[in-house]
């Protein structure tokens, strides 16, 4: 068992640590199942799957005890250092997250379920630890008991994983409709302020799709929900009725698009009145070159794309050139301290999303990657695009950062303990496009 200062605090039964497991250790088993015996029974086969699941489930209940360890540890290291009691905490999940190669988003994830297990669901947290359960079940445990009571939590943590073979047994389904029946009967008003309340979730987002085509996903209200495709289908079935050749999904989504843009034809490719960031290499203009291009809030396009793009007339639209050798954008400079409007725009466009390794979200703030404060000049080299949390991460005690050279825009951040991560602005014209029958582009590497 891993060595955890908190274990006898947990509740759950967790066995007393019997050795100190360290990081070299952990990585010699790592290395030992990078190859697995070519000459098992298939029998041993399915045992080394099982067991294999269990060991996976038992390294990620590691993970979130140690990361509530270390949670306190810093807590307790920036207080000593004099950190104002609001800002403790402050760059503590990212750090986690970069350790786990996941996004700041997520660390926050993993860190606040970490705590949640260690407080209010011991029974669940034991089921963990012990590989009967992996982190997805516990976190729709935590999801569906997150509007009780510390009380009411524990009695259904009880209910549900007072037998840990219990638990292990039931499905996904099963388990959160177990889980919703317990918090209803303990704490109706409870769940059915949490329902009202979800609407303050609702969004709309926008993904890329294969084949050059994106996602467009809208999160609403039920009543809303129903509404808007209520309304998309009546019109579809009216033009059908009245002859109209389009599918019925082809309506639905033509007559959004056109009710959503005020009546601009999605069909001929009319103005429509936002700006399109086309990022293409001259090669691809002059028809030189079959490599992608990139449009700002989409991805890579085709060749044929983004010279049709680029040669619409009325269209408002961007050009932005990249350097054929590295793919990077042309520089620029300012001695303002705050970022300038272009300048910032060009962070964006070349960064794509967020810097922090591992992090796609959006990009909100533009920032010096060598603060001004420590003769950090407002230019394309010291500049970066973040999303919101991880500039704030950044900003913690014990964060710092640097340009590096590099072919393209590299930046070395150093976070408290010492670890060090670099982030490297992406191609933006090596991805080609090839037509793998007419009309329907495969992007390819």
């Amino acid at each position: 068992m891993f060595e955890h200062s908190g274990s006898s605090r947990s509740g759950g039964g967790t066995m007393a640590p019997t050795e100190r497991v360290d990081a070299a250790r952990v990585r010699a088993w790592a290395t030992a199942l990078a190859s697995p015996g070519h000459d098992l029974s298939d029998v041993e086969r399915i045992d080394l799957i099982r067991a294999l699941e269990q060991l996976k489930c038992v390294s990620e209940a590691a993970q979130a005890t140690i990361s509530v360890d270390f949670d306190a540890s810093q807590r307790a290291e920036q207080a000593d250092r004099g950190v104002p009691a609001a800002q403790q905490g402050r760059g503590v999940a990212e750090q986690i997250a970069l350790a786990r190669r996941e996004s700041p988003h997520r660390g926050r994830q993993h860190l606040g379920l970490a705590k949640i297990l260690l407080k209010e669901l011991p029974r669940t947290r034991a089921a963990f630890a012990g590989g009967r359960i992996g982190e997805w079940k516990v976190t729709l445990v935590a999801r569906e008991t997150a509007c009780l009571s510390l009380e009411d939590r524990l009695r259904v943590d009880a209910e549900l994983a007072g037998n840990p073979e219990r638990i292990e047994a039931m499905g996904d389904g099963e388990l959160v409709a177990e889980a919703r029946k317990l918090a209803y009967e303990l704490d109706p008003a409870a769940f059915v302020e949490r329902r009202r309340h979800a609407d303050a979730d609702r969004r709309v987002t926008l993904r890329p799709a294969p084949d050059v085509m994106s996602q467009l996903s809208a999160l609403l209200p039920v009543k809303d929900g129903v509404a808007v495709y209520a309304a998309l289908t009546r019109e579809a079935d009216r033009l059908r009725a009245s002859g109209d050749r389009r599918s019925r999904g082809q309506i639905m989504a033509d007559t959004l698009v056109l009710r959503v843009l005020g009546g601009g034809s999605c069909a001929t490719g009319g103005e429509v009145g936002v700006m399109i960031n086309l990022i293409v290499s001259d090669r691809v203009l002059w028809g030189d070159s079959d490599e992608a291009g990139y449009v700002d809030g989409y991805g890579p396009v085709p060749a044929d794309l983004a010279r049709e793009l680029a040669g619409t007339v009325g269209a408002w639209l961007r050009r932005l050139y990249v350097s054929p050798e590295t793919g990077s954008l042309v520089a620029m400079d300012s001695a303002a301290r705050i970022v300038p409007a272009k300048l910032g725009q060009l962070f964006r466009l070349r960064d794509k999303t967020c810097r922090t390794p591992w992090c796609d979200a959006p990009i909100r703030h533009h920032d010096h990657v060598r603060a001004v404060a420590e003769g950090g000049e407002t230019s394309e080299p010291n500049g970066q695009g973040l999303c919101e949390a991880c500039n704030y991460a950044k900003e913690a005690f014990g964060w710092a950062a640097r340009p590096r050279p590099g072919p393209r825009h590299t930046v070395e951040t150093t976070t408290p303990t010492g670890h060090r991560y670099e982030s490297t602005a992406p191609p933006l014209t090596q991805p080609s496009f090839v037509e793998a029958r007419p009309g329907v582009w495969t992007l390819v590497a």
